[in-house]
C-alpha cells in the first residue's frame, strides 16, 4: 500500500490549489535564475521567460515524470561573460544554441549505444579539470566586479571602498546562510545575499532608485536574436561538455529523492534531450542556457512534495513575472559590487566542483596520464593558449576541453604494475 501510494506521489496531477507551492518552488530557484543574466549582461526578464518556457517544453519530452524546473546555469557565466566582451551578445547566443545541439546530440548517443559510451569518452579525469578551468580562467572578472570595476577592470564604476562594503556584506550572509540556514531559508542562501547587499547598498547611495519609479508595471522582455558565429560555436561546444555531464548528476540526485529510477522512465536521453531542447531556444530568444536546479530538488526534498505539476505553476508564474517591467528594473538597480561579492564565491565553487570530481573519481593524479591529461588541460585553460589555423581558433576553455578529451582517447592507459 505504501509503495503505491508512494507511486501516486509522484504522478503528474494539475490541480488548482498547487498554485501555492508552485509559487514556492519558483521562489527557491528565483535568486539564482536571475543571477547569471545580471552577471552577464543580458536580460533577467528574458532568462525568467526562457526558464518558464524551457521547465515547459523540457516536462513535454519527459512526459511529466520528473519533478525538476529548468533555470539559468552557473556553468556558463564564465563563458557568457568572454563571449559578450568578445563577439557581443547576439553572437554569444549563437554559440548557446550550438551548446544545446551538444545536449542533443549527447541525447542521441545515449539512446543509440547507452549512458556508458559517454562516460568512457567524458570520464572525471577529463570533465573535472575543464570545470576547474571555467571557474578559473575569469577569476579576474570576479575580484573586478568586486572592487568596483567593470569586468576586464578598464572602467571604475563604483569608488572601491563603498564597492568592498556592499561585496563583503553580500559575499558574508551568503556563506552564513549557507551554513548556518535552516530549512526553508538553507535553499536561498544566494538570494539572502543579493537582499542583504543591496540593503546596504541604499543609504550608500549606490542604488537608483528613479529607473524603478519610471518602469512601467508591465512590459515585454526584450528579446534578442542570435547572429551567426563560428568562432562563439567552437569556444562553447567544449564548454557545453562538463554541464552536459553534471545533468546525470542531477537526475540521480533528484531519484534518490523521490524513489523513481528517472535513468529508465523516461530515461536520460530524454532529460538530456528537453534540457538541450531549452537552453537551445533560450539561445534564439536571448536568454542563459538551461539546467536542472538543485535548489528545487532541495526544496522538493524539505516539502517532500513530488508531483510534477508543480513545476508547470513554477514556469507558468516565471513566464507571468518575465513581463512585469518593475522586476526587471528593479533587478537592474543591484549595484555591480553586490554581483561581484557573489559571483566571487560562485566562481570559487565551481573550481571546487572540478576538484570534487578528480577526487571522487579515486584516480591517481600523480599517474603520468592522468598527470598529462590533467595538467596539460589546466595550463592551456588558464594560461589562455590559442591554437590557428587559418580562420580556425581554438583558445581557453574550448581549447582545454578539446586537448582534454582528444588525450584521453588516444594516451595508452597506463598497464597494471607498472
Amino acid at each position: 500500500m505504501a509503495n503505491t501510494l508512494e507511486a501516486g506521489a509522484n504522478d503528474y496531477r494539475f490541480r488548482l490549489r498547487d498554485g501555492l507551492l508552485g509559487a514556492q518552488m519558483l521562489f527557491v530557484a528565483f535568486g539564482s535564475l536571475v543571477l547569471v543574466p545580471l552577471l552577464t549582461g543580458l536580460d533577467p526578464n528574458v532568462a525568467l521567460f526562457t526558464a518558464g518556457l524551457g521547465t515547459l517544453v523540457f516536462q513535454v519530452v519527459t512526459r511529466g515524470r520528473v519533478p525538476v524546473f529548468l533555470g539559468s546555469s552557473f556553468a556558463f557565466i564564465a563563458p557568457i561573460l568572454y563571449g559578450v566582451e568578445t563577439w557581443g551578445i547576439p553572437g554569444t547566443l549563437c554559440g548557446l544554441i550550438a551548446a544545446g545541439l551538444v545536449y542533443i546530440a549527447l541525447s542521441l548517443v545515449i539512446r543509440w549505444r547507452g549512458v556508458g559510451v559517454i562516460t568512457r569518452l567524458l570520464p572525471p579525469i577529463v570533465t573535472g579539470p575543464v570545470i576547474m578551468v571555467i571557474g578559473l580562467v575569469l577569476a579576474p572578472v570576479a575580484v573586478n566586479l568586486a572592487t568596483g570595476h567593470n569586468g576586464d577592470g578598464t572602467d571604475v564604476l563604483v569608488a572601491e571602498p563603498l564597492a568592498l562594503v556592499a561585496a563583503g556584506v553580500s559575499l558574508a550572509v551568503t556563506v552564513a546562510v549557507s551554513l548556518l540556514g535552516r530549512g526553508f531559508l538553507s535553499l536561498v542562501p544566494i538570494l539572502c545575499g543579493v537582499l542583504a547587499g543591496y540593503l546596504v547598498s541604499l543609504p550608500l547611495g549606490l542604488v537608483d532608485l528613479a529607473a524603478i519609479a519610471e518602469a512601467p508595471w508591465f512590459a515585454a522582455p526584450e528579446f534578442v536574436a542570435p547572429s551567426w558565429n563560428g568562432q562563439a560555436v567552437l569556444y562553447m561546444i567544449p564548454v557545453a561538455i562538463a554541464p552536459a555531464i553534471e545533468h546525470f548528476g542531477d537526475i540521480i540526485a533528484i531519484r534518490s529523492v523521490t524513489g523513481r529510477d528517472y535513468l529508465k522512465d523516461p530515461g536520460v536521453d530524454r532529460t538530456m534531450l528537453g534540457d538541450g531542447l531549452a537552453t537551445s531556444l533560450a539561445g534564439f530568444m536571448g536568454g542563459p542556457p538551461n539546467t536542472t536546479y538543485s535548489e528545487v530538488t532541495g526544496a522538493v526534498t524539505l516539502t517532500r512534495a513530488f508531483n510534477p505539476a508543480l513545476m508547470t505553476w513554477a514556469a507558468g508564474f516565471a513566464i507571468a513575472f518575465a513581463f512585469v517591467g518593475k522586476l526587471g528594473a528593479l533587478l537592474a538597480s543591484i549595484p555591480t559590487p553586490v554581483m561581484g561579492g557573489i559571483i566571487v564565491l560562485l566562481f570559487g565553487a565551481i573550481v571546487v566542483v572540478g576538484m570534487n570530481s578528480l577526487m571522487r573519481s579515486g584516480e591517481d593524479l600523480t599517474e603520468p596520464r592522468n598527470l598529462a591529461v590533467v595538467g596539460l588541460v589546466l595550463i592551456t585553460g588558464i594560461g589562455g593558449l590559442s591554437f590557428s589555423a587559418g580562420d580556425f581558433t581554438l583558445e581557453g576553455i574550448a581549447l582545454a576541453g578539446v586537448l582534454g578529451v582528444v588525450l584521453n582517447l588516444v594516451l595508452p592507459q597506463t598497464r597494471r604494475g607498472d
